[in-house]
C-alpha cells in the first residue's frame, strides 16, 4: 500500500446518496484475479450505455473531471455489499480521498485498508463544495497528518481513527503489518 500524507487534487462532484458498491464496480467485472485494472469499469452503467459508447452527461466523462483524484460524494456511499473490488476500482482510477457525510461501515474500513482516505464531513461543507466543484475547478488539500481540508480560503477539520491514520501515513496494509512481525514467526515456524 502507498503511504500518504498529503494529497492535492481536483475535486468531482457525485451527487448521489446511497451510492451501493454493485453502482461502484458491477458484478460483471469481479472475474479478474488480481487487484489492478478494475479502475475501467468504475461506475461502468452510469459511464456507459449498453453498447458501451460513453454517456457525455455523466460526471466522470466531462473534460474537467478527468483527473480528478478527490470523489465528493453522498450519504451512505459504499453500502450494498462488501466486495472489496469497490475501492480497488476507485484507487485503480485514480481516487486518493473520498468525501461523504456517511459511509457504510464495511466500505470504509476497505477504502482505509487499501490506501483511500475516506473522509466524514458534515453534509453541509460537503454540498458546499460540491456546488464550488460544478462550477468550477476545486482544488482540496487533504493534509492526512493535521487532519484538516483545505480549499478555496477555507481549512476544515476531519477525523480518523488513531489506528488507520497511522497506517496510511506509513503504507501497511494487513500484510505489511503482519510482516513486521516477520522474525517472531519465523522463529515460531523454525521451533515448530
Amino acid at each position: 500500500m502507498e503511504a500518504i500524507r498529503k494529497h492535492e487534487g481536483v475535486a468531482v462532484p457525485l451527487n448521489r446518496a446511497n451510492v451501493d458498491t454493485d453502482q461502484i464496480i458491477p458484478k460483471q467485472f469481479l472475474k479478474r484475479i488480481e487487484r489492478s485494472g478494475f479502475g475501467q469499469f468504475l461506475f461502468y452503467n452510469w459511464r456507459f450505455d449498453d453498447d458501451g459508447n460513453q454517456r457525455d452527461e455523466f460526471v466522470l466523462n466531462k473534460p474537467a473531471y478527468q483527473n480528478s483524484t478527490i470523489l465528493l460524494a453522498g450519504e451512505n456511499f459504499g453500502c450494498g455489499s462488501s466486495r472489496e473490488h469497490a475501492p480497488w476500482s476507485l484507487l485503480d482510477y485514480g481516487f486518493r480521498v473520498i468525501i461523504a457525510p456517511s459511509f457504510a461501515d464495511i466500505f470504509y474500513n476497505n477504502a482505509l485498508k487499501n490506501g483511500i482516505i475516506p473522509v466524514q464531513m458534515d453534509e453541509e461543507q460537503v454540498h458546499q463544495w460540491m456546488k464550488q466543484a460544478e462550477k468550477q475547478e476545486l482544488v482540496l488539500s487533504v493534509d492526512l497528518e493535521k487532519q484538516v481540508i483545505r480549499g478555496n480560503g477555507s481549512e476544515v477539520p476531519f477525523d480518523i481513527p488513531a489506528y488507520h491514520k497511522e497506517n496510511l501515513l506509513h503504507g501497511l496494509d494487513d500484510i505489511a503489518l503482519t510482516l513486521q512481525h516477520e522474525d517472531k514467526i519465523t522463529a515460531f515456524e523454525g521451533a515448530r
